[in-house]
């Protein structure tokens, strides 16, 4: 574990923070359907704060292929965008591979908690291992403690307390990683890892 007293030796290192969002199949006001994810977004940003590339990918789902009209319009994911993209584990490799999670140090960065557990219920539908979510900080708690914010606000909330426009299309995975970045470089010494 990291503190934030280690975050100088942190920098020195080669540590990769990856800013991610997820997006998921969802429908208006059915909780108990089991959400997979349909969109991989995120950023990899370096030990000194530079942006370094951007991961964008949708997923095809496989227990409901078909997306709710509820969720085509939150998201603006399309069913072909969904229908030509590859299914979860090829779409996982292909983003450790972009981390390189066997050579390089990295910690996974969300708003939130839900990232995380979509990442490791969709790891157990798949049968994949998830020791390589370990790695990971939520933002938005943190965020409320650095700002001292007793009740959680959503990340446009948090963008346009911060002095930033949201840019993009909220709800889509990369548009959201992207929007991310700029909290967490603002806060880039703060951070607890």
């Amino acid at each position: 574990v990291f503190y934030k007293t280690d975050l100088k030796e942190r920098k020195d290192k080669r540590v990769n923070y990856i800013i991610y969002d997820l997006e998921a199949t969802c429908w208006q006001g059915n909780h108990n359907k089991k959400q997979e994810i349909i969109e991989i977004g995120a950023v990899k940003i370096n030990g000194y704060g530079e942006p370094e590339s951007i991961f964008s990918s949708f997923v095809r789902p496989i227990v409901h292929p078909m997306l709710s009209s509820f969720c085509k319009e939150l998201t603006n994911i399309s069913q072909v965008d969904i229908n030509r993209a590859d299914r979860f584990p090829i779409v996982v490799e292909a983003f450790q591979d972009w981390i390189d999670i066997e050579e390089e140090d990295y910690l996974l960065c969300s708003w939130g908690s839900f990232d995380k557990k979509a990442f490791i219920s969709n790891c157990y539908l798949h049968e994949m291992e998830e020791e390589w979510l370990d790695s990971h900080i939520n933002l938005k708690s943190q965020y409320h403690e650095i700002r001292r914010i007793h009740r959680q606000i959503g990340l446009s909330k948090a963008l346009r307390r911060e002095g930033f426009e949201f840019t993009g299309t909220p709800h889509r995975g990369i548009d959201d990683a992207k929007n991310l970045v700029k909290i967490f470089l603002k806060y880039f010494d703060e951070w607890m890892f």
